[in-house]
């Protein structure tokens, strides 16, 4: 049973390249055409594939449906969540995770500092566009037209001296966003928090959502925040490889972030 199914799915990447007769379809299983047929007709019953007109055969609109309603129906929150949990206790830092949704950055999730410091944002609520990491990952994977329109409609504020001043160095940010895979915010929201920012994207590439994790400079500095970037952007392809499907259960941890250093309580707004 177990080679018939194994026989049956791998028709499917045969038939993804493209339409394929029966003879092909039986050499590409090293199968007798009579083997195959019997594949192809019970792939065919349930949808899967399609017989062409001229005999050949096709993945089937069935197929199509199925992966689209999984899509739909896949929580990126859920299947993220623990992970963040788990980058938050190896470094202590505040975690969030953001999507992007009527041209608006939200976050869908946040895990609090385990040190007296909290950060000032909420589930729910947009981030500073312009400014924030997660927005440069969510905005830099969008296509060109569409990002250089929606940067010339947005507004600049200057949260400080290091936020972005106008569409022009924001779209020059967001094309090395694009090009490096990764993001920080150092002190453009606010000049005391700091965060660094990885993709988490879907089976067909496109970044669905957005994680980072910031700290107050008198936690950590700039430069000591980028030190956990590796085990951020680690985390981000754990949870896309879980949400694309492609998550191998048992596999290589992450190495644990350096010693935490405690803080002293202050309420800081969000980055």
């Amino acid at each position: 049973m177990s080679q018939t199914v194994d026989r049956a799915l791998s028709i499917l990447p045969l038939l993804a390249q493209g339409p394929a007769n029966l003879e092909q379809v039986a050499t590409r299983l090293g199968v007798h055409k009579s083997t195959a047929l019997r594949l192809l007709r019970t792939l065919h019953e349930h949808g899967i594939v399609y017989r062409q007109p001229d005999q050949r055969y096709r993945l089937g609109a069935r197929l199509f449906a199925l992966a689209q309603e999984a899509v739909e129906n896949l929580d990126v929150r859920e299947i993220a969540h623990p992970h963040l949990v788990e980058l938050n206790e190896r470094c202590g830092h505040t975690v969030h995770l953001a999507v992007y949704e009527e041209n608006e950055v939200l976050y869908i999730d946040k895990v609090e500092s385990r040190y007296p410091v909290r950060m000032y944002s909420r589930i729910g609520k947009p981030v500073a566009i312009t400014v924030a990491a997660v927005a440069k990952l969510l905005l830099a994977d969008l296509p060109e037209p569409e990002r250089r329109a929606l940067a010339e409609r947005l507004e600049y504020p200057a949260y400080t001296a290091r936020s972005t001043p106008d569409a022009t160095a924001f779209l020059a940010e967001l094309a090395k966003v694009r090009d490096q895979g990764w993001a920080t915010d150092l002190g453009g929201h606010e000049e005391a928090i700091n965060c660094i920012g990885a993709p988490i994207r879907g089976a067909d590439g496109r970044a669905v959502a957005a994680m980072s994790v910031s700290a107050p400079s008198v936690v950590v500095t700039g430069d000591e925040l980028l030190k956990l970037l590796p085990l951020v952007r680690r985390t981000a392809d754990a949870i896309s490889r879980e949400y694309s499907g492609l998550h191998t259960p048992g596999g290589e941890a992450a190495p644990a972030a350096g010693p935490r250093t405690p803080g002293r309580t202050i309420t800081t707004a969000k980055d």
